[in-house]
């Protein structure tokens, strides 16, 4: 896996005061000397006519209110220059924002997209976009989101694989994780795990079926097999020193329980977008731990990911001026 060398902000409202995604961005691009960018998309829809109303041009109106959003991004990045950091800023007319960020990464062959977690629970987030859930379906870059305000200090950096590749997740998934993983905790000092949950076998209820003591072999057995695939992923990879953690359980149950036991601060993880109805029954184990687990979220794509995004910027939105 390539260094991260540059590091794209997601800016969802560039004239807050605290902006907790720039803070753990620049802690990143202090440590890995990478490049950063503050990038904000202007996604508001533009009414027509509205901006004749004030004596004014549509490229007028753009020119405005993008220079407006540029120096309060040059605000917050005046700041970081003055740590030493490289930082670029960039407000872009495109929508929707999600698919803005990812043109913009993809487009600057960013390594990294950073932005905040929505701040509300995501209820059937397959029917409403949220543009969190989004750049987590549709980015194929990885996507770090913040959840917490607190800055990083040396943090327990948690890395969760999936040997036996359920729901078809590639094999190479695993090795992307850890090695992202490894490298953001080496970078902010912190300790690195590697966790792996187990959901165990299904047993006929039946018990006439299969005898108690045949079922309880084929449990231990499928246990020991996974085990054995997890130590043999972890060994061969940068992270064979990683404290390791097997536990059985499902992983949207036994990840958020081991990262509060641990204290981790940020969990790495590995994402396959699925789509259509089978989306809605079998669902995505990144998006159902966001809403569950209590800290950042790294989530990483396979390398064969195709993304749909298209890299042409829509430009304005304009919708007709409404009715009074």
């Amino acid at each position: 896996m390539k260094k991260l060398r540059r590091i794209l902000v997601a800016i969802k409202n560039p004239a807050a005061r605290q902006q907790p995604a720039v803070r753990k961005a620049a802690q990143l691009a202090k440590a890995l000397d990478a490049r950063l960018e503050l990038f904000h998309a202007i996604s508001s829809p533009v009414y027509l006519d509205a901006f004749v109303a004030q004596g004014m041009t549509l490229q007028q109106t753009r020119r405005q209110q993008g220079d407006r959003l540029t120096a309060l991004l040059e605000k917050h990045a005046a700041g970081l220059r003055a740590d030493g950091l490289v930082v670029d800023v960039k407000c872009e007319w495109d929508y929707p924002a999600f698919e803005a960020v990812i043109r913009r990464a993809v487009r600057t062959r960013a390594g990294l997209i950073v932005a905040e977690r929505h701040a509300h629970r995501h209820v059937l987030p397959w029917l409403l976009r949220f543009n969190d859930w989004e750049l987590l379906r549709r980015s194929p870059l990885p996507v770090l989101l913040v959840k917490r305000p607190q800055p990083w200090r040396k943090p327990a950096v948690l890395a969760a694989i999936d040997p036996s590749h359920s729901y078809a997740k590639p094999a190479r998934l695993d090795a992307q994780i850890l090695e992202m993983a490894s490298e953001v905790s080496t970078a902010l000092g912190g300790q690195l795990h590697v966790a792996h949950a187990f959901p165990g076998v299904p047993i006929p209820v039946d018990l006439f079926a299969i005898p108690v003591a045949t079922a309880r072999g084929i449990e231990l057995e499928a246990a020991r097999e996974a085990r054995r695939k997890f130590a043999a992923q972890v060994d061969g990879s940068v992270a064979s020193r990683a404290r390791r953690h097997f536990v059985t359980g499902q992983a949207i149950d036994a990840i958020p329980l081991l990262v509060r036991r641990q204290r981790a601060g940020l969990v790495v993880m590995g994402a396959v977008s699925r789509s259509g109805l089978r989306r809605l029954v079998i669902g995505d184990t990144a998006e159902q731990l966001l809403d569950a687990l209590p800290c950042d979220v790294l989530v990483i794509k396979p390398a064969s990911f195709k993304s749909p995004v298209s890299g042409r910027a829509r430009g304005v939105q304009l919708v007709p001026t409404p009715g009074y």
